[in-house]
C-alpha cells in the first residue's frame, strides 16, 4: 500500500472536525472526470513512509480531531485495516471515503469500531455503473454498501459529483429512491480543470439552478441535502 499524499490540515473533509487527510494510491474505478487522476494507477510517483505520516499526525494531535483516509479507493488495500488501527490508537477519529465496492470490509470496520464516519460516493444510477468498471456485478456490491450505511449507527453521507453526461435528472430520481430515508446527501459541483480523460475538460458544469433542482428532488426522500463547490 502506497501513501501518495498527506494534507496536513483540512477544515472541510471531515464534517464538524479539523482533520488531516491521507491519500492512498490506486483505484478499482476508472471515472473519466476524476479530479485525482494521479491516484488511479496502482503505483504513483510519490510514496510517503507510513511511520512518518503517523508520527506527523501524533504531533498534530492537539490541533486536529480526526484523520480522513481517502484515495484512490482505500478499500482495495489489504493493509488498510492495520493503517486505520494505527490511526485509532492515536485517539483521533477516523473518516473513510469509499466508492462502496467492498461492503464486507466496510462492515467489518464498522462492527469493530474502527471508523467513526463514512462517506460513500454514488457515481450515478446503477444502469450507468458500467461507465466506471467492466465488473458486471459491481452494482450489487455498491448497493449492499448503500444498505449498510442506511443501517449503521455511525454518521455517514452519500455524495455525488454532478457531471453532465454522467448524472442527469433521471439518475437523481433513481438515486433518491435507492437511498430514501438517508440522513445526509451531498451534491458536489464538477470542475473540469483536472480530469482523468481529456474529453471531460470540455464538459460545461451544471449551473447553480440546475443543481438546486437536483437538490429539490433528493429532499423529497432524504433528510439533509447539501451542495458543495458552488
Amino acid at each position: 500500500m502506497q501513501i501518495a499524499g498527506l494534507q496536513k490540515l483540512s477544515l472541510v473533509d471531515y464534517p464538524h472536525h479539523i482533520s488531516a487527510v491521507v491519500f492512498l494510491q490506486g483505484c478499482n474505478f476508472r471515472c473519466g472526470y476524476c479530479q485525482n487522476p494521479d491516484l488511479i494507477a496502482p503505483e504513483g510517483d510519490i510514496s510517503l513512509p507510513e511511520q512518518e505520516v503517523i508520527d506527523f499526525i501524533l504531533k498534530r494531535k492537539g490541533m486536529i480531531e480526526g484523520v480522513v483516509v481517502t484515495g484512490g479507493e482505500p478499500t482495495i488495500h489489504d493493509e488498510l485495516e492495520q493503517l486505520i488501527i494505527k490511526f485509532k490508537e492515536t485517539g483521533l477519529k477516523v473518516k473513510l471515503d469509499t466508492n462502496g465496492s467492498d461492503p464486507e470490509k466496510m462492515l467489518s470496520f464498522i462492527r469493530r469500531g474502527l471508523i467513526d464516519y463514512i462517506a460513500i460516493d454514488i457515481k450515478t444510477s446503477f444502469p450507468k455503473y458500467s461507465l466506471f468498471s467492466e465488473n458486471k456485478h459491481l452494482h450489487e456490491k455498491v448497493e449492499k454498501s448503500f444498505r449498510l450505511a442506511l443501517l449503521t449507527t455511525i454518521p455517514y453521507e452519500f455524495r455525488t459529483t454532478c457531471v453532465p453526461g454522467v448524472v442527469d435528472q433521471k439518475d437523481i430520481e433513481l438515486i433518491a429512491e435507492m437511498v430514501k430515508g438517508a440522513d445526509k446527501y451531498c451534491l458536489q459541483q464538477f470542475r473540469p480543470n483536472v480530469t482523468y480523460e481529456e474529453d471531460f475538460k470540455k464538459v460545461k458544469p451544471y449551473s447553480r439552478e440546475e443543481i438546486e433542482e437536483f437538490r429539490k428532488i433528493l429532499e423529497k426522500k432524504i433528510k439533509t441535502v447539501e451542495i458543495r463547490g458552488l
